[in-house]
């Protein structure tokens, strides 16, 4: 008799956990909360599905922080080009773009998703919506709630090996909601609370300068926090800033602000000029030219950057030429908080590393596995995180196979502590 493998969750890390475990000849059942699978991918895939990135796999692995050591041989069993390798072999051939993303010719994520599923299928892998997880059973297993209208509404699931899924804490309403906590942190498990990722953060504009300028694009600067420096651009939103550059350095920021109840974001309004030649530069024209001309003719600075200048800037350092430069040079955006976990792009936190052995599974529940985000980790946009998600699951998909090659008593569902 086959053996049997559930797995709850039917995101990246779960599906390929089940399209691994499949294809070596388990039974294998996903269960999702959603009404469909995948939505979070789906959501990502609208604006063009960024899969992984073509940096070189050595600068690759280090993109994960204090995770970069735990993830490394998932990551080194499913790297970048196998990813793109799976996804041509569905239908989805894969391009370099100009960042060194790496994209599907056809920019959505829906053709890909719908020729995985199809797999899935043809490889015998039970597909439910509409299943949440309600929490642990008493005799082993877990409750499942099903779909309204089912005559009992709730049942308990078992198999010879569960893996977790359940993503992180950002886009509750796609699914990830992290109402799985509760009932881990019961069993003992330890979990990182859950916190913004790739965010933005809040501001305390002026009401002029909100009114005037929310969805103002501010483009070709250097920002610089504890994470480095780098050239990009943002945008100014009605509570703050988000947008690419702030996400790469949304991680140092917010962990600053944990640590320090401050932090600021050091913007660069001019790159390429020297800070001295602007000064210079300022302190040649007339004595009566107004802050706009100065900006403008020295600096080449109008618009929204002006205006940040004005709104964070000293207002002493504005008339003088030595001041304005530097001010220009190195302005502080002061930063209030992250904005809240739901609009983060994704979510550091959740099941420590602690909590698992080297093959995912949870050391306090033998038999029991995590894989995606709902793991504690966290990586910048640019491909990473789904390349970690698909890894993840693979790696957990591996470790169940060694776990029930290990076992003797065939069928015997893992029982909890």
């Amino acid at each position: 008799m086959k053996r049997s493998v559930l797995i709850l969750g039917g995101g990246p890390a779960g599906l390929m956990a089940a399209e691994c475990l499949s294809a070596a000849g388990l039974r294998v059942t996903v269960c999702e909360a959603m009404p469909t699978f995948a939505r979070k991918f789906l959501l990502a895939g609208k604006s063009g599905l960024n899969l992984t990135h073509s940096e070189g796999f050595d600068q690759f692995r280090t993109r994960f922080g204090r995770a970069n050591a735990p993830l490394a041989q998932a990551l080194e069993g499913f790297p970048p080009d196998a990813v793109r390798r799976w996804a041509a072999d569905l239908g989805s051939s894969t391009f370099v773009g100009s960042s060194g993303r790496v994209f599907p010719h056809a920019m959505k994520a829906s053709p890909l998703l719908r020729a995985w599923l199809r797999r899935l299928s043809d490889q015998g892998v039970t597909l439910l919506t509409r299943h949440r997880f309600l929490g642990f059973a008493a005799q082993g297993g877990v409750r499942i709630g099903e779909p309204e209208g089912q005559p009992e509404g709730e049942r308990v699931m078992r198999a010879d090996a569960v893996l977790f899924a359940f993503g992180g804490a950002s886009w509750p309403r796609l699914g990830s909601d992290a109402a799985w906590v509760a009932s881990f942190r019961a069993r003992g498990i330890e979990i990182d609370d859950f916190r913004p990722a790739n965010c933005g953060f809040d501001c305390a504009w002026s009401d002029v300068f909100r009114t005037r300028f929310a969805g103002a694009p501010v483009k070709s600067v250097i920002a610089t926090s504890p994470a480095g420096s780098r050239q990009g651009e943002f945008v100014i939103s009605r509570h703050g800033i988000e947008g690419s550059l702030v996400y790469a350095h949304a991680s140092a920021l917010r962990d600053r602000l944990e640590q320090e109840g401050r932090a600021e974001l050091l913007l660069d309004l001019a790159p390429g000029r020297g800070e001295a030649a602007l000064a210079e530069r300022i302190a040649r024209l007339a004595p009566g030219t107004s802050l706009a001309n100065r900006l403008r003719k020295a600096a080449n600075l109008d618009g929204v950057k002006a205006a940040l200048l004005r709104e964070c800037c000293d207002p002493q350092a504005l008339g003088d030429a030595k001041a304005l430069a530097h001010a220009i040079k190195n302005l502080p955006i002061p930063l209030v908080r992250p904005r809240p976990i739901a609009e983060a792009i994704s979510s550091a936190g959740g099941v420590r590393f602690a909590a698992l052995n080297e093959h995912f599974m949870l050391k306090a529940l033998p038999g029991f596995f995590c894989a995606g985000e709902m793991i504690d980790w966290e990586a910048p946009t640019g491909g990473y995180l789904l390349t970690a998600c698909f890894a993840t699951g693979k790696a957990a998909a591996d470790g169940i196979l060694a776990y029930l090659d290990g076992e003797e008593a065939a069928g015997d569902a893992p029982a909890f502590a």
